[in-house]
C-alpha cells in the first residue's frame, strides 16, 4: 500500500485532497493568482533564483501585499518540510500556488497571499533527453492573449488547458498555442524554441510567451557560447518549414519534437544544447 500524500496550505501539513477553499475563494472565482512549478534534486531547487525572481516579481504585479516573512528562503523551507513529509527530496516536482482569498471582484477580503504546496516523485527518465520525439499540433481554437501579464504563471490558464485536453483527443504528446496574431506561443506546458537554417530561434517575450526558468536559463547559455540566435516573431508556417523544433521548462529540460502536424524533424541541435548545458543541471 502506498504511502498517503501531503499538502502544504500555509504552513500547514494537510492530507492530499483536504478541502482549503470556499466558493468565494478569489483563484476559484477568477484565477486570481500566480504558481511555480519547480524541480528538486537531492533536496536542492533547480534554477531556484530564477523561480523565486520570477514569483516575487509576479506577486508584486498582481498586487499581492507581501508579508516581510514570505521570502525565498522561507518558501524553500516550506517546501522542504512537505518533500521530506512526502519522501520526494531526492527527485521530485513542487508545484507552488499562491492566491488572494474570498472576495467579489470590487470586494476583496485583502490582498495577503495564501499558498499551496504540492509534491509528485519524478522518474529518473526525467534526467534524461527523450529518446521519442513527441508528436504535436497546432491548436486553434483559442489564442494567447498579449498584454501586461502574459508572461506570467497564473492561474488562469484556460487556453492551454483546452489546448491540453484537444491534444489527448488527438493521440497528440502537447499541443502548441498560438498567440493572438496567428503567430507561435507556447506548448501547453513549454517554452517552443527552432532551429532553421542553422539559427537557434524563440518566441520574444512581446510575442505573450511565458517567461519560462529554463528559456531564461538557455537563452544565458546559448548568449554566452555565442551561437547563432535570435529572440523573434515566429509564424506558423517558420515553426512548419523548421529544421529542429524542441521545447523547454524547468522539469525536463528539454524535449525534442519529432513531428508538428505532418512535417518530420531531427534533433541534432536539441541534442547538444541539452548534452552541453541542461544535463549538468540535473547531476
Amino acid at each position: 500500500m502506498s504511502q498517503p500524500l501531503f499538502i502544504n496550505y500555509n504552513g500547514k501539513l494537510l492530507r492530499q485532497g483536504t478541502p482549503i477553499v470556499s466558493a468565494d475563494n478569489r483563484s476559484f472565482r477568477y484565477g486570481d493568482g500566480c504558481f511555480e512549478t519547480l524541480k528538486i534534486k537531492n533536496s536542492a531547487i533547480v534554477l531556484e533564483a530564477y523561480h523565486f525572481e520570477r514569483l516575487l516579481g509576479a506577486m508584486k504585479q498582481l498586487q499581492f501585499d507581501i508579508p516581510k516573512k514570505f521570502t525565498p528562503d522561507f518558501l524553500k523551507e516550506q517546501m522542504l518540510l512537505l518533500l521530506k513529509k512526502n519522501k520526494h527530496e531526492q527527485l521530485g516536482r513542487v508545484r507552488l500556488t499562491v492566491f488572494r482569498g474570498d472576495g467579489g471582484l470590487f470586494d476583496v477580503e485583502n490582498n495577503l497571499p495564501n499558498y499551496v504546496i504540492q509534491s509528485w516523485k519524478l522518474n529518473e527518465n526525467q534526467e534524461r533527453l527523450n529518446e521519442n520525439g513527441l508528436v504535436t499540433g497546432i491548436y486553434k481554437d483559442a489564442r494567447k492573449v498579449i498584454d501586461a501579464f502574459s508572461n506570467l504563471k497564473s492561474n488562469n490558464f484556460l487556453c492551454y488547458v483546452m489546448a491540453a485536453l484537444w491534444a489527448k483527443q488527438q493521440k497528440l504528446n502537447d499541443a502548441i498555442v498560438l498567440n493572438t496574431n496567428n503567430n507561435i506561443a507556447d506548448a501547453t506546458i513549454a517554452n517552443i524554441f527552432i532551429v532553421k537554417d542553422g539559427v537557434i530561434k524563440t518566441p520574444a517575450l512581446e510575442e505573450g510567451v511565458v517567461a519560462g526558468t529554463m528559456r531564461r536559463f538557455l537563452i544565458n547559455k546559448i548568449n554566452e557560447h555565442s551561437l547563432s540566435f535570435e529572440e523573434t516573431r515566429i509564424k506558423q508556417e517558420d515553426i512548419l518549414s523548421a529544421n529542429e523544433v524542441f521545447f523547454t521548462n524547468a522539469v525536463y529540460g528539454i524535449k525534442w519534437v519529432q513531428r508538428v502536424d505532418e512535417t518530420v524533424y531531427s534533433n541534432d541541435v536539441s541534442r547538444l544544447l541539452y548534452q552541453q548545458f541542461v544535463q549538468a543541471l540535473f547531476e
